[in-house]
């Protein structure tokens, strides 16, 4: 099991990696700079902020940490486009969401052993599990890792 821990270990060092670079740059945003879309008619930095707290939040109970922290940021950052929500949460209150679901996050990482990464993940059927084993909970963190690096990407060129 050498190997898969080293994976594991790897796995977790981007995803801090990411985390950090986001925080990195959505700390430097001013209330102002939330509001720039990445390009004309396209999404606010707002948004995808949003949007990436939303996806991490719905991480806790995918991976048997916990149960969603702020559920009600589907609706304005998952389920419908930016801008058709004309009530969605501010730019702190986006701040601090992202803070305290990335913190637990974190903390139920540091918990997880080996087994707990090769585990099923909730939206996957013991039945589906047994006919591939990748749908596991690390295939999560890999995937959602990506999708933060997507969405990076995205905010770079909104700042351009």
């Amino acid at each position: 099991m050498a190997n898969e821990g080293a994976y594991v270990a790897l796995g977790l060092k981007v995803w801090k990696s990411q985390i950090d670079r986001a925080d990195k740059l959505f700390r430097s945003l001013s209330s102002d700079d939330v509001l720039r879309e990445i390009a004309p008619g396209k999404n606010r930095l707002l948004y995808l902020w949003g949007h990436l707290t939303a996806i991490h939040d719905a991480m806790l109970p995918l991976l048997g940490i916990g149960e969603r922290l702020h559920p009600e940021f589907d609706v304005a950052f998952v389920s419908n486009p930016d801008k058709s929500q004309a009530n969605i949460p501010s730019h702190e209150e986006t701040r601090q969401a992202w803070n305290v679901v990335n913190a637990e996050l974190l903390k139920g990482f540091e918990k997880m052993s080996l087994p707990d990464w090769v585990q099923r993940h909730a939206a996957v059927s013991e039945e589906d599990f047994a006919k591939d084993a990748s749908r596991n909970r690390f295939s999560i963190l890999l995937s959602r890792t990506n999708h933060l690096s997507y969405h990076l990407g995205q905010a770079v060129l909104g700042l351009k």
